[in-house]
């Protein structure tokens, strides 16, 4: 049976650019989202316009709350569900030592793996987060028991080992042989790639081809995922890892991958020239379905370089000021071309919720010196938490917003769970201009949004149980 659900619908129409999406916002305060019985959205607009044939059909009025499409997150850690506040007296590489891969190595017993693969849907379910690039464990089962925990829930997903060759002595428990790095990724990908539907085209669970970083692997390894990638890419496998994140002087992650391949870039270790100079050493990884997290310290080079592949960018602003390392110029990697999206990054970030990182985001944006400084619009603010997160997973054409046909990734907000959200939105300043004033409630609603107040969560119209 068909559903038809009330509410103020906040989304973000159509396929625009980031330079066009204030004017792609859709705002229906007497808002109506019907769903047909395929689970795909068959009516979107004001509610006294509902057509004939759907009026009679189960209707869940949630008034006065807000419909919102599903949140994505296209940059969060599954071995780090326990390790989001984490102290290591130090940035990104100390913390990996101190703090991360002694967490992530817990992973090594089944039933704590479990323990955590169950943990770890919760949360995603209580955030309101529909679809997710999932950074994965190092062993197997654990991967096994969150694509099976996942696939149980019914939320997307798209997830790969963490691939680790070298590293040190704390990482030891996480590494494999160039052969089992190899061998362990292909069978993950044989064994869950689309195994919900056994079509990519409409299945829930994809798999990624997911190295750590650059200097947790060898050139052998890079040239072996980049022959493995290439085999697969016809099939619809990601690649996931991290770019340009942190660069202390001397001792960061950037000057230490450029210094370790000796390449002019960090980019060029994942683009096939990973041999000194930037030498073409094997396949390139790059592509419409590769997301590197962070791109932080990127050089003008390197974002052209993603934009002319078609690789996005998963924008983590809560981890880079909770680790130290510094903050995504939002107008220069823009105006590359390269799709932004948001990502918790939980583990290094300490929030599961989309919103809270947009909310980082407008901070941190509106804060960067001089002319650099942006004032996020609050529809660029949804939008990078909703649809461009699907366009980075390139499957932008499935969900990501509420335009017909699509399929019903959205959550339900009750403000009333948070009184001050409650009362930021009854009682807060808008503006005679009733575009402003439709953007003022946009902006605290998202500002002010807080787990509690996520009071239904749905994917494919079906609701997902929040326990």
């Amino acid at each position: 049976m068909s559903q038809v659900h009330l509410g103020h619908i906040f989304h973000i129409a159509g396929s625009p650019v980031t330079g066009e999406v204030a004017d792609a916002l859709v705002a229906e305060p007497d808002g109506a989202l019907v769903i047909d019985d395929g689970g795909r959205i068959a009516y979107c607009g004001n509610r006294a316009d509902i057509p004939a044939g759907y009026r009679a059909e189960k209707v869940f009025d949630h008034r006065p709350g807000f419909l919102l499409p599903g949140f994505v997150d296209t940059h969060i850690h599954f071995p780090q569900t326990f390790a989001g506040d984490a102290y290591g007296g130090g940035q990104l590489l100390e913390w990996l030592e101190r703090c991360i891969y002694p967490a992530e190595s817990r992973f090594a017993e089944p039933e704590f793996a479990q323990l955590a693969a169950t943990e770890f849907c919760e949360r995603r379910v209580a955030a309101g987060t529909t679809a997710a690039m999932v950074f994965g464990s190092a062993f197997p089962h654990a991967q096994d028991a969150l694509f099976a925990e996942t696939q149980r829930r019914g939320l997307r997903m798209v997830s790969g080992r963490g691939i680790q060759t070298t590293g040190e002595k704390s990482a030891a428990p996480l590494l494999t042989t160039e052969d089992d790095a190899i061998r362990l990724t292909g069978e993950e990908i044989g064994k869950w790639h689309a195994a919900d539907t056994g079509d990519v085209g409409t299945a829930l669970l994809h798999v990624a081809v997911v190295p750590r970083f650059s200097l947790a692997v060898t050139r052998e390894t890079l040239k072996n995922l980049g022959e493995l990638y290439d085999s697969v890419r016809d099939r619809g496998v990601y690649f996931h890892s991290h770019l340009n994140e942190n660069n202390r002087p001397g001792t960061g992650e950037v000057d230490s991958t450029k210094q370790a391949y000796d390449v002019a870039t960090y980019l060029d270790t994942y683009d096939g020239k990973f041999l000194p100079g930037s030498a073409e050493g094997g396949k390139s990884l790059l592509g419409r379905r590769s997301i590197l997290a962070h791109c932080v310290h990127c050089q003008d080079v390197e974002l052209r370089r993603m934009a002319e592949t078609g690789t996005s960018i998963a924008h983590c602003p809560v981890s880079q000021q909770f680790l130290g390392s510094g903050t995504m110029p939002w107008k220069r990697t823009i105006a590359s071309g390269v799709t932004v999206a948001a990502g918790t990054d939980f583990g290094g970030g300490d929030e599961w919720l989309i919103p809270q990182v947009l909310s980082a985001a407008f901070k941190v944006h509106i804060s960067e010196p001089g002319e650099d400084g942006v004032s996020m619009h609050p529809a660029e603010m949804l939008f990078t938490g909703t649809l461009a997160g699907a366009r980075a997973l390139d499957m932008e054409s499935r969900f990501g917003n509420f335009d017909l046909g699509k399929e019903a990734d959205f959550v339900v907000v009750d403000p009333a769970r948070v009184p001050s959200l409650e009362s930021a939105l009854a009682q807060g300043i808008r503006s005679e201009d009733s575009a402003l004033a439709r953007d003022q409630t946009l902006f605290a609603l998202l500002m002010g949004l807080r787990e509690p107040a996520i009071a239904e969560v749905y994917v494919r119209g079906r609701r997902i149980d929040l326990h």
